[in-house]
């Protein structure tokens, strides 16, 4: 199922079918009938459309928010990074079936990319609403490089994808709400307030299962986050951080302030 979705290039069916698949999964779930795991042989990267072209994030224009075309923009952004966050959930069943994980690790990163096709679509829906779609600009291409750096090492999967690249958008989200409420965009920020809502227990699935492996092999999980994060991701975290909502999702300050930019943390003050 995840191959599946992994290896459909168009985005509506992509999502379409990762919706399919995910309702299977749950129905066999609750009626007993229990899908078996099994393994598969996921591509280094997914089937993706011939639109958007994809760019060096250095010539990515400049999203702003002041105009229809700004918000345009903006929304074909989170589209993409929406349609990237379906391939990474199937990705990350599919990728690791060596390493014995208990059946809620499955549970939970169905259900995430069942709730990002949604989010795909409700975006979508935002943009046609707008006389655009997805694929009507160009996109960031560096998006499935946390994945492809990461493909052999489940730890730092968890630790790049849901509690790094996930959780920013937890600190930038309820600013790009405000924005379209300001534009009386309604649709849109219905659609944002649901993303923003859902992506929180995204994030806290990576932190439980990150918490889980470094339990299960003895490791000390903030000492083992920091290593991973300088070890994969390419940059410092930039503040302001949403701490609440990361605390929330099960990241405390002392994870993430000291790999930022900034070199005095409030909480150390």
């Amino acid at each position: 199922m995840a191959v599946d979705v992994l290896t459909t290039a168009n985005a509506r069916a992509k999502t379409e079918i990762s919706r399919r698949h995910a309702a299977t999964w749950f129905s066999s779930r609750k009626d007993g009938t229990q899908l078996e795991i099994g393994k598969a042989s996921p591509p280094r990267r997914p089937a993706r459309p011939i639109n958007p072209k994809l760019l060096d994030p250095r010539d990515v224009p400049r999203r702003r928010t002041g105009s229809l075309q700004g918000r345009i923009a903006i929304l074909h952004a989170v589209a993409h990074i929406e349609l990237n966050a379906v391939d990474l959930h199937w990705d990350i069943i599919a990728r690791f079936t060596d390493t014995s994980m208990p059946i809620g690790f499955y549970d939970d990163w169905v259900k995430s990319a069942d709730e990002e096709s949604r989010h795909f679509n409700m975006i979508c829906e935002s943009l046609k609403e707008k006389g655009s779609d997805y694929g009507a600009l160009p996109a960031h291409a560096g998006m499935w490089r946390a994945a492809d750096d990461t493909r052999d090492d489940l730890l730092g999967r968890l630790a790049v994808v849901p509690m790094v690249l996930e959780a920013r958008g937890l600190d930038v989200t309820p600013n790009m709400i405000q924005a379209f409420r300001s534009a009386k965009d309604t649709q849109t920020v219905d659609a944002l307030k649901i993303i923003y809502a859902e992506e929180v227990s995204h994030v806290a699935y990576g932190s439980k299962w990150f918490n889980f492996l470094c339990g299960r092999e003895g490791l000390d999980p903030k000492d083992k986050f920091h290593s991973l994060v300088r070890h994969y991701f390419h940059g410092h975290l930039k503040p302001p951080f949403n701490e609440e909502k990361r605390a929330e999702a099960g990241l405390p300050p002392d994870f993430y302030w000291p790999l930022s930019d900034q070199l005095s943390p409030p909480y150390a003050r």
